[in-house]
């Protein structure tokens, strides 16, 4: 596949997720996020004030996560996050879903979830975290088209924090279930470029991973050692 790094940086948020993350941490994954040229960092709603302040003015965004990581929150409850973290400075928004609620068809339930989510988030992105691991392929499919009916902007397949992440099966049979134009993440295991240039080339449009700047400097090596 080729693809440049500016191009794999812009498809790439870079997460600091962590329940155990510091605040140096927090201004090294900023800092990295401008010098590499990523799309968003991906942070705990706590993170969100000081992460739009020191990335004000640069093209970087905020991705703030709601709901995270279980997805058992009441819908109001992740209304009133997103509603928070959008007024602090998040320009996203990764939520995760009902899981026993999909898992047990209470399909309005989902959609309603989703949606008190979206309307908080006031138009900006919402990505929703399936948690893929846990689902049957008939489930992943019900899911992507809730996420569909429901209005958000993205369906994404991990937490990273469950007992599995992204696969390129997983990513193919979203991308076929969403079609070519809607939003595609892939999350949970993303370590290095052959495993980012696999999701994208199965129909990932947006990458959640920690390892962002060893990916992007697996590249540099590559188009190096080519020249």
């Amino acid at each position: 596949m080729n693809i440049t790094k500016k191009q794999l940086a812009s498809m790439i948020d870079h997460s600091l997720l962590r329940p155990n993350a510091t605040l140096e941490e927090l201004k090294k994954v900023c800092r990295e996020a401008i010098d590499y040229g990523f799309k968003t960092v991906c942070i705990n709603p706590v993170f969100v004030a000081e992460a739009a302040s020191l990335l004000k003015g640069t093209h970087v965004l905020v991705c703030s996560v709601v709901g995270f990581p279980f997805g058992t929150h009441s819908p109001q409850t992740k209304a009133f996050e997103a509603s928070e973290v959008i007024r602090l400075g998040a320009r996203e928004v990764d939520m995760v879903i009902r899981v026993g609620a999909l898992k047990d068809k209470k399909d309005r339930e989902v959609v309603e979830d989703i949606r008190a989510v979206v309307d908080a988030a006031k138009g900006c992105p919402v990505k929703v975290i399936l948690e893929t691991c846990y689902l049957t392929d008939e489930e992943k499919i019900r899911g992507c088209r809730l996420v569909l009916e429901a209005g958000a902007s993205f369906v994404k397949t991990s937490t990273g924090f469950a007992s599995g992440g992204a696969t390129v099966e997983d990513i193919k049979l979203m991308r076929r279930t969403v079609g070519g134009s809607f939003g595609v993440k892939a999350a949970g295991g993303i370590r290095a470029l052959e495993d980012a240039l696999k999701m994208i080339e199965a129909g990932a449009s947006r990458l959640g991973t920690s390892g962002s700047v060893a990916i992007i400097q697996q590249l540099d090596q590559y188009e190096k050692g080519t020249k």
